[in-house]
């Protein structure tokens, strides 16, 4: 994996004269450079702009700012050019690095804003003795810190961060209560003590052992455009278009990821009618016809062919995940029950491209998932439950798509609050985890912490609208997309060093999507609605107006098939006990009645194993 490793102590030293001399590398499968001294940054870095002459760290003329930062600069040509006529000198032929340097000479620390792309960065400005840690607008690249005593220690990896020897490797039980809910660690928290994470949108600054935080950007899904639907939807085209050109811009060879389904179809089919090479497009299919995944090849197929991509396939079997299990837990550092399949179509992808571009963030952005088509149902049965026998025909359309399944909006209507009926969705509500999944141990050593449902209803209170579905979208863009899609998109990939870009997620689109009303994007049950007619020449009716499935690994039939000994032997209470965290006995009700076709708990218990699976890795 890729990315800038470092710290910063008391910073009362010549940094510049020393970097050269004091920064080693740290071995060929590490993430950075390390140094002992009292100041130092450091970088290994994907190849992919300037490939000659782009090396890291860069500086400005006087050698008085110096850059080190993983990611890209999409538009960092049209900014070289602003800074060049600005008076700026640059060294390297076209490096997005020292870009960087001269933005934050003419902008300050506000610098950011200018720049489009995916990043983290760490700059130290030497006049002012500041050290600027910065993460993107949505948290595409991953920066985690820790403060012991007078120092920083910052990484683009957890496993980074331990090679300092006053960091210590400790579990933070609250940081992991979380995580049997909502299958990662939601930052600013990590799953170690005294490690944080920077959060989308922030900067740091540390100068003299202080440190300040400053959000940059943030999203605002106020819904305060009141553009109409038609104009709305030939810019989100305009947008998308803008977004996929200046993502394909690269000096190393580039692909798709192609899963058959809507977002990643769009981009490729945008791909394709920019490019005068085939796109070379990649896939994941399966050894069996499981649900959804025959449908899912055969639409990748047929969008292949219809845009003459030059597609390549990874048949992916059950046998494919247990062995991938320790390199999969090495390249999170963290538990993570969320989606692994990336991990094994990017090792194809890694035999052809350095780049990759992906459909991922459409979702969170335009509303696909089930909180996102429960948002303005629930919202409406609200108003109309009085008199559900007497709904005209716009009032029932408006609790599509759950119209018929009145039963069910009523019974997670009945859970309580806005907030409280989000926690029903996740793998384990609060009340479970506390009466059945946590050990007596457990629940004593997050007694006084946060609850799930509280980092739920505050990130609900801080929404600006009101609005239903966007009010769910914002949470989701907030908390699930950087912490578990961005998450594993960036760590898997990288684990093989193949860059992802997301075209979904150029800041441009995202802050005209979020700023539109909440109909536009699921209209009467239909997700996605405005995306949909924004692309609708590109692609065929049935892509259109298929399910959502994507990239998901087939748990429920593989446990049972195919793994029940593999996850028994791991939820085996002998080794649970190790930790003493988990009510056995309830996790071995929860495999009995999978295996006995009871209940479907594969999410829950691929949960579990992986916990185990990162506790045994970390602490046994």
């Amino acid at each position: 994996m890729c990315g800038i490793c470092g710290f910063t102590g008391e910073i009362n030293r010549p940094l510049l004269e020393r970097m050269a001399n004091t920064i080693r590398h740290r071995g060929p499968d590490d993430s950075g450079y390390w140094s002992n001294d009292s100041v130092s940054l450091g970088m290994r870095r994907l190849s992919i702009v300037d490939i000659e002459n782009g090396h890291q760290p860069i500086y400005n003329e006087d050698k008085s700012v110096v850059c080190i930062f993983n990611g890209e600069i999409y538009n960092h040509i049209e900014l070289r050019r602003e800074l060049e006529s600005l008076g700026h000198t640059f060294y390297t032929d076209h490096s997005d690095t020292e870009v960087l340097v001269h933005l934050y000479e003419e902008y300050g620390g506000d610098f950011s804003k200018h720049l489009n792309g995916m990043f983290a960065i760490a700059l130290w400005d030497k006049n002012k003795e500041e050290l600027h840690l910065i993460r993107d607008r949505v948290g595409v690249k991953p920066l985690y810190y820790s403060i012991q005593n007078s120092e920083l220690i910052f990484a683009s990896e957890i496993k980074s961060i331990f090679q300092h020897s006053k960091v210590r490797r400790e579990p933070d039980y609250s940081a992991l209560s979380h995580y049997f809910s909502l299958k990662n660690i939601p930052a600013p928290q990590t799953a170690f003590n005294g490690i944080s994470q920077v959060r989308p949108g922030e900067r740091l600054v540390f100068s003299h052992g202080k440190l300040e935080k400053f959000q940059w950007w943030k999203i605002n899904f106020s819904a305060i455009n009141n553009d109409d639907e038609e104009y709305a939807k030939i810019h989100i085209r305009k947008l998308l278009e803008s977004s996929v050109r200046i993502r394909m811009k690269s000096d190393a060879p580039f692909g798709a990821y192609l899963s058959g389904g809507l977002d990643s179809s769009a981009v490729v089919a945008l791909m394709a009618n920019m490019s005068d090479q085939p796109i070379k497009t990649f896939s994941l299919t399966y050894e069996k016809d499981y649900m959804y995944k025959s449908s899912d090849r055969d639409f990748a197929r047929q969008i292949s062919k219809k845009y003459r991509t030059e597609h390549y396939e990874y048949m992916m079997t059950h046998s494919d995940l247990i062995d991938s299990m320790d390199a999969v837990q090495d390249a999170f550092d963290e538990p993570y029950s969320g989606v692994t399949s990336t991990y094994f179509i990017t090792n194809l992808i890694s035999k052809h491209v350095k780049v990759a571009l992906s459909g991922d963030g459409a979702d969170e952005l335009f509303g696909s998932y089930l909180p996102h088509r429960l948002a303005s149902p629930l919202y409406y049965y609200s108003k109309y439950k009085n008199r559900l026998n007497s709904l005209n025909k716009q009032e029932i359309e408006q609790l599509a798509p759950f119209e018929k399944d009145i039963g069910y909006l009523s019974d997670l209507y009945s859970k309580g609050s806005e907030s409280e009926r989000r926690m029903e969705l996740y793998l384990f509500n609060d009340k479970t985890k506390h009466d059945k999944l946590f050990s007596k141990k457990m629940r004593y050593l997050i007694k006084n912490s946060l609850s799930t449902h509280d980092l739920v209803l505050n990130s609900f209170n801080k929404s600006a609208t009101n609005d239903p579905l966007n009010r769910a979208l914002s949470l989701d863009f907030e908390t699930l997309l950087p912490d578990q899609v961005l998450m594993f998109v960036d760590r898997l990939s990288m684990a093989h060093s193949v860059e992802v870009r997301t075209p979904f997620l150029d800041y441009r689109l995202v802050e005209y999507v979020a700023s539109l009303p909440g109909n536009y994007k699921i209209k009467n049950g239909r997700v996605k609605s405005i995306l949909k007619d924004s692309v609708s020449d590109l692609l065929p009716k049935e892509i259109l107006n298929r399910p959502k499935e994507g990239f998901v690994l087939p748990i429920n039939d593989w446990i049972i098939e195919n793994l029940s000994e593999y996850i028994s032997e791991i939820l085996d209470s002998s080794r649970l006990k190790k930790h003493g965290l988990l009510n056995h006995e309830f996790v071995a009700s929860l495999l009995d009645n999978h295996f006995k076709g009871l209940q479907k708990n594969g999410p829950q218990l691929w949960n579990l194993v992986m916990f185990q699976l990162w506790w045994e890795h970390n602490f046994s």
